[in-house]
């Protein structure tokens, strides 16, 4: 399985903001750091943010900061938020599939199978876990 990188600049992100939680984080610092367009991550921000996963302010002294402690936020949650709209293979996404297996692939439940493991395994730990200094 291979996650976007979409996912892994929204891990990164809250590694960074679990790190210093006292602090608001600007998209654009965190841009800076990361080497990254500051739109790009603003779209994850905003993802994360309509989710409740951060909360953010506008203005002087605004930026995100972590909606609820590191503890409470469940790896496999914030993978699934974020890959959501990025099916692990063309058939989980109905509207589009086009396979000719459709409908008699036994494939799709092993996937779909290994999906739920991997997303519950990831779950077994949480932001806290993987906190950036």
């Amino acid at each position: 399985m291979r996650l976007t990188s979409f996912t892994d600049y929204g891990l990164r992100m809250l590694m960074r903001m679990a790190g210093a939680p006292d602090r608001a984080h600007s998209t654009a610092e965190m841009a800076d750091e990361f080497g990254l367009s500051r739109n790009h991550l603003s779209k994850i921000m905003q993802r994360l943010s309509s989710a409740g996963v951060v909360e953010t302010r506008r203005g002087g002294g605004g930026g995100a900061i972590l909606a609820r402690p590191a503890q409470e936020i469940r790896l496999g949650d914030v993978v699934r938020l974020l890959e959501e709209d990025q099916p692990l293979v063309e058939c989980f996404q109905p509207e589009t599939n086009t396979c000719s297996l459709h409908g008699r692939c036994r494939l799709k439940a092993r996937l779909r199978s290994a999906e739920t493991v991997f997303l519950a395994d990831l779950n077994r730990s949480t932001l806290a876990d993987i906190i950036l200094p």
